[in-house]
């Protein structure tokens, strides 16, 4: 399968095992020492390949926007929603290693999950061939969310308070309802409410899923 997605990725590795590592979850990592490592490290290092290519990005595509307008862009097009789409239209969860536990449990199409395969990836490919691979594929994969921007969006939280506010209904109210996960790799629940409304996200910290929660609960409310 990692050959496959080399094949997405667009480049041919010199170092094969990292994008093994890449594609290898925590759960199929366990017991097997340090040749097989988990991604935790390459997401990491991908992460920060993201934000500065996608910044790289933003500024060449939007000249005449300030800081603020493409802060807006930026955090939308690296948020994890975004990421798990690009990551399953890419085929990603075929290309995961999760235990054959997790892999029942449909742990390989979780969008958390899916979102930190991606960004492994994403630093396999630039400690491999470096930063010019690593951009051409983020504005390949990237390209079709990009294009969809017509407007600076606003974050998820700041729209869900507008709408309240707008309708005289009580401002949203944020209340982290479960945790899950070791404590270097922990998942929060939060839910969101405005009056007998509410909406559920789950990330990777407490910001990550209210923003996820806003969202949820925008995607049912009447415009």
């Amino acid at each position: 399968m990692s050959q496959s997605f080399e094949t997405i990725l667009g480049h041919a590795f010199k170092r094969p095992d990292l994008l093994q590592e890449a594609l290898t979850h925590r759960s199929a990592a366990q017991g097997r020492g340090r040749k097989h490592a988990s991604n935790e490290r390459l997401e990491f290092i991908g992460d920060r390949v993201l934000g500065l290519t996608m910044a790289e990005w933003l500024a060449e595509r939007f000249p005449r926007e300030q800081e603020g307008e493409l802060g807006r862009r930026l955090a939308y097009l690296v948020s994890q929603p975004v990421l798990a789409v690009v990551a399953e239209t890419a085929g990603l969860a075929a290309a995961l290693s999760v235990s054959p536990g997790e892999a029942k449990a449909g742990v390989a199409k979780r969008a958390t999950v899916l979102a930190d395969a991606l960004e492994a990836a994403l630093g396999a490919l630039y400690l491999d061939g470096g930063l010019e691979p690593a951009r051409n594929f983020v504005r390949r994969a990237w390209n079709e969310a990009m294009i969809q921007q017509a407007d600076p969006p606003k974050d998820a939280k700041t729209a869900l308070q507008e709408w309240a506010q707008k309708r005289g209904r009580d401002l949203p109210v944020y209340e982290v309802t479960g945790r899950s996960g070791p404590p270097h790799a922990p998942e929060f629940i939060v839910t969101v409410t405005v009056g007998s409304l509410d909406g559920i996200g789950i990330g990777g910290n407490k910001r990550a899923a209210e923003q996820l929660a806003a969202e949820a609960l925008l995607a049912r409310l009447p415009a």
